[in-house]
C-alpha cells in the first residue's frame, strides 16, 4: 500500500495546530521539518479536499503552503530508518531502532523497528503517555491499549509487570509493525488485534486500559473504554491538547469515571482516571 506525504511549510508556532487538525481527517504520523512540517496518510484515505478546506480556514492566521507526493512503502521505510533518533523518557525509558546501541543505564529499552505506525516516542503524547506509565503500577494487571500503533506502550505495560496486555488498531499495517515490535520486544503476554474495541474487546475487563488518540476519538470512545475497565481500574489518555482536557473531563466523569492527575508538554496532555468502585 502507498502513501501519500503532505509537506508543509508553516512557522512552528502553528505546527501543533494543523497536527491536530490533520490528526481528525486521516493522518497518522507527523515529522518535523526545519520549514514546518510532514504528514503521512495511507493513500486509500487520502482526500486531497479536506486538506484544501483546511488549509483555506488557517490562511488568515498564517501563511502555509503545502504540496502532495506519493511514497511508495519501501521508500519511507528507509527514510524513516535513516532519520530515526533515540529518546530518553524521564532518564527511566530508552526507545530506540535496532540499529542503535543498547545503553544500560536505562531500566526499559524498547526497540521498535520504525514504520508508519503513530507511536514511536517522538510526539509528545507518545513521551507522555509513557512517562505517566512510569509512574503507574502494572504488575499482575490485565492492560488494554487502545489505538496502540507500533506498540509501545503496550510493550511498556509488558516490561512494567502486566500480567497480560491486549492491543487494538484499526490499522492493519500499524498491528504488523505493533505485532513485529512485540516480537523483537521478547513480548510474549502481548496479543495484538486488528479492528475496534467494540469488535476486540467487548465482554473483557481490564485493570488498566491506554489510549493516545486524537479529541474527537476519545470523546466518542471513552464510555466503551469505561465499560472495558474493572471498578477502580485506570484510564491514561493522551492525544489531545491541554485546552481540551475539560471535554475529555466531562465526558469521562458521565461515565462514573474520576480524574486523577493531567501532565502536559508543549500544550499536549495526559490525563489519568479512576473507575469508580462499585458501591
Amino acid at each position: 500500500m502507498d502513501f501519500v506525504e503532505l509537506k508543509v511549510e508553516v512557522n512552528a508556532a502553528f505546527s501543533d495546530i494543523l497536527v491536530a487538525e490533520l490528526a481528525e481527517i486521516g493522518y497518522e504520523s507527523f515529522v518535523e521539518t526545519d520549514a514546518g512540517l510532514a504528514a503521512y496518510i495511507a493513500g486509500d484515505r487520502f482526500d486531497r479536499s479536506k486538506v484544501a478546506g483546511l488549509i483555506r480556514r488557517y490562511r488568515r492566521q498564517a501563511d502555509i503552503r503545502y504540496a502532495f507526493r506519493t511514497l511508495e512503502r519501501i521508500n519511507w521505510n528507509e527514510r524513516w530508518e535513516k532519520g530515526y533518533e533515540s529518546i530518553a523518557v524521564d532518564g527511566q525509558c530508552l526507545v530506540r531502532a535496532a540499529f542503535h546501541p543498547a545503553d544500560e543505564r536505562f531500566a526499559y529499552q524498547i526497540v521498535i523497528t520504525p514504520k508508519m505506525s503513530f507511536g514511536t516516542g517522538h510526539h509528545e503524547t507518545t513521551f507522555l503517555m509513557l512517562s505517566s506509565q512510569l509512574r503507574t503500577d502494572h504488575r499482575g494487571k490485565q492492560v488494554l491499549d487502545v489505538g496502540c500503533g507500533t506498540g509501545i506502550l503496550a510493550i511498556m505495560a509488558s516490561r512494567r509487570g502486566a500480567a497480560r496486555v491486549v492491543a487494538v488498531d484499526v490499522d492493519e499495517w500499524a498491528v504488523e509493525n505493533a505485532r513485529e515490535n512485540a516480537e523483537l520486544n521478547h513480548c510474549e503476554n502481548v496479543t495484538i488485534h486488528l479492528g475496534t474495541i467494540e469488535q476486540v474487546a467487548v465482554s473483557e475487563r481490564f485493570d488498566l486500559l491506554l489510549a493516545n488518540i486524537n479529541r474527537n476519538v476519545l470523546l466518542r470512545e471513552i464510555p466503551a473504554y469505561a465499560g472495558c475497565l474493572q471498578p477502580g481500574g485506570r484510564l491514561l489518555v493522551s492525544g489531545f491538547y491541554e485546552s481540551d482536557a475539560g471535554d475529555i473531563g466531562q465526558v469521562a466523569s458521565r461515565s462514573q469515571l474520576v480524574w486523577e492527575e493531567q501532565r502536559t508538554k508543549n500544550q499536549w496532555a495526559c490525563v489519568s482516571f479512576r473507575k469508580e468502585a462499585m458501591a
